[in-house]
């Protein structure tokens, strides 16, 4: 199965090894979202992009829960893999395994019902009303699919298998590029050949590495035969996972409310927000994969008792991310115009200018993006993850308000959205800088004397 333990050698190449094949997946991911939108936006029309982009920031908010909630979990599976608890693993796969289940159930049925409700409370202008419904009860649909890929991935990643997942990430990426090109370049499906296109993708992605995992691994196919779901394990489990739950879906929803106001100044600013947050996407979520990376190092030591080697990828990590986000920042500034051009077209000058305006305000700042993904994971990680909903609380909180505040004044207007952004990730790193600096002894594990470390079977 490839299992990686990363309680052993040299910390940065380690950390780095592991998280290179999640970034390159979330590369991969980012390719097929980056194609979506230029197939819409160059073959249907910006009015097109629009609706896709509306729809683009409500379904990261739909699977943001999802994902919230495997994350959670694969910290649980990462520190059983730590300690060398084979029973605690299998009890927390189950457990896990049937809140993933009985939360995705809800959350089809409720989007699926509420599709009509959902486009009024996000502002969606008339013109593209209809459109955006129909794109969204598609995209709907592919919501157990995507709980699949999580929590089958989230299990590999935990145990320190990170190649697999990317495989399968990358087959249906290619997909879904292909759909793409097929059901909206081709034959003119418009914006719900789109849609169509990324469900078909992501049920092959989910229900492949569901069945891969199951072949491959004894234990997690005797657990989920078996399937007893003891209390401590559910309290376990949901005491971890609906708190990385909850720092996701508040991050996303105050990303929702931002794009609900976004969409009050037209189709135009919107279009240029939809290729903005496209390019935004690309350039900093390799940071995102690699703070979740750190978070599985982190959580593998914690159960080994292993706190100097915590400490030292903590410093490993923050050195990493800032160093590449400072690189990107530098080289966004000079490319914004091109790239906001590879998905509107340049007749459209008013929409690439804001679209310019935005990566112009927004890019500069990536470093407090990267390094509040390494604050979310570190803290998940140290069986606190209250303290990553408190930190997603101020970035969101800071961005939605000072959002609402400035965006009406006239002398401001949209800018104002913009600015919010790096503000309020500045205002959360300093937070979550200073706790860890203040509690960074109380947060360690201490280190158990006489205890062994029992090795897992393998698969």
């Amino acid at each position: 199965m490839g299992q990686k333990d990363l309680t052993r050698g040299a910390v940065f190449p380690t950390m780095c090894l592991f998280a290179l094949p999640m970034i390159l997946g979330n590369l991969l991911q980012q390719c097929y979202n980056v194609v979506d939108t230029w197939v819409v936006g160059r073959c249907v029309s910006f009015a097109a992009l629009g609706a896709v982009g509306s729809a683009f920031a409500l379904m990261t908010f739909l699977t943001s829960i999802l994902l919230g909630l495997c994350m959670g979990s694969g910290v649980v599976f990462s520190l059983c893999f730590g300690t060398r608890d084979e029973q605690r693993l299998e009890n927390g796969v189950c457990a896990s395994f049937l809140l993933t289940a009985a939360v995705t159930a809800l959350l089809t049925a409720l989007s699926l019902l509420g599709a009509d409700a959902i486009v009024v409370w996000m502002n969606i202008p008339a013109e593209i009303a209809e459109m955006t419904r129909d794109y969204l009860v598609l995209v709907f649909w592919g919501i157990p699919a995507i709980a699949l890929y999580n929590f089958f991935a989230a299990y590999l990643k935990a145990l320190g298998n990170s190649v697999v997942p990317l495989a399968f990430l990358g087959v249906s990426t290619v997909l879904n590029i292909a759909l793409d090109l097929l059901l909206v370049a081709v034959y003119p499906f418009g914006a719900a050949g789109a849609a169509a296109a990324t469900v078909i993708a992501q049920y092959v992605s989910g229900v492949g590495i569901g069945f891969y995992t199951l072949a491959r691994d004894v234990r997690l196919r005797q657990a989920l035969r078996r399937f007893r779901v003891r209390r401590a394990s559910l309290r376990e489990i949901t005491s971890y996972s609906l708190l990385t739950c909850m720092q996701q879906s508040v991050m996303n929803l105050g990303i929702l409310m931002v794009q609900g106001l976004v969409n009050s100044f037209g189709t135009g600013v919107m279009a240029a927000f939809a290729a903005g947050v496209k390019i935004d996407a690309f350039a900093y979520m390799p940071v995102q994969e690699y703070g979740n990376a750190f978070s599985t190092f982190i959580a593998q030591n914690m159960g080994a008792k292993q706190a100097e080697r915590i400490k030292q990828g903590v410093r490993c990590g923050v050195a990493t991310v800032v160093s590449y986000c400072a690189a990107v920042s530098l080289i966004l500034w000079f490319l914004a115009k091109p790239l906001i051009l590879i998905f509107i077209d340049s007749g459209e000058t008013a929409v690439v200018a804001e679209g310019v305006r935005y990566l112009h305000t927004v890019g500069p700042f990536y470093c407090g993006i990267g390094c509040l993904f390494l604050l979310y994971g570190l803290y998940r990680a140290l069986g606190k993850p209250g303290i990553s909903v408190v930190l997603t609380v101020i970035s969101l909180g800071t961005r939605v308000a000072l959002s609402y505040v400035l965006a009406p004044l006239p002398e401001i207007g949209v800018v104002g959205i913009w600015w919010s952004i790096p503000i309020g990730w500045a205002l959360a790193d300093l937070t979550g800088f200073l706790c860890y600096l203040k509690n960074r002894e109380k947060l360690m594990p201490k280190p158990l004397s006489g205890v062994g470390r029992v090795g897992l079977p393998e698969s």
